[in-house]
């Protein structure tokens, strides 16, 4: 496959990575944190079997996924250490939800197995961890992003992939936010730093080049 006979704006499997943002045990599962309180809605449920074929497709295309783990990790006593904006949205969130190595910390099963997993303490999954590093060791220019939440985590990873030069697509329908109205809003705002395609529009363009 040759980047000449891609569309325009069509990210170059050679040079791409399609990174997962969030869609892990306890944001997803009946049995997770965000379940428990009551914070889960349908569409979000439904992003893994939606992205899961563009994964398939990427891995034998050469391009590399990367997940992004939202993580809570302990403080001295042993609480988790939720910041005060989070805790006030999600009070329900306490002791071993996100933690690391523990179950609901983990990628969802149906997504298969990341080239590269970053944890992830704040909403961009470039703060604080070594994503912008291995990208860039690995040779990667096009990002394709996905995940949780579209307002949130997506809109936080998008912007600063941008300022970090790379060149940046949102899937439209692989992201998902607690209120549609917002999903759709955060998605016109990021049309002005990214490319946006749908699921099928991704896996039809790397089919047919």
């Amino acid at each position: 496959m040759s980047e000449h006979d891609l569309e325009p704006d069509l990210p170059a499997p050679n040079r791409t990575a399609i990174l997962v943002v969030d869609l892990q045990n306890d944001f997803l599962d009946p049995d997770g944190a965000y379940a428990r309180g009551g914070a889960i809605c349908a569409g979000m449920t439904d992003l893994p079997g939606r992205v899961a074929p563009l994964l398939d497709l990427a891995r034998t295309l050469g391009v590399a996924v990367v997940f992004s783990q939202f993580t809570l990790w302990p403080g001295r006593e042993g609480a988790p250490l939720v910041s005060e904006h989070l805790h006030r949205l999600r009070p329900f969130i306490g002791p071993g939800d996100f933690a690391p190595g523990s179950w609901g910390q983990r990628t969802v099963d149906e997504l298969g197995q990341a080239d590269a997993v970053v944890e992830k303490v704040a909403y961009s999954a470039f703060a604080h961890t070594r994503l912008d590093w291995w990208l860039r060791s690995v040779g990667v220019h096009d990002l394709v992003v996905c995940g949780i939440v579209t307002n949130g985590g997506v809109a936080s990873t998008v912007h600063d992939a941008h300022v970090r030069g790379y060149a940046t697509t949102v899937l439209t329908d692989g992201c998902c936010a607690f209120d549609a109205e917002v999903h759709e809003a955060t998605l016109t705002s990021l049309a002005s730093v990214a490319s946006v395609r749908t699921v099928a529009q991704m896996i039809s363009g790397w089919s047919a080049s």
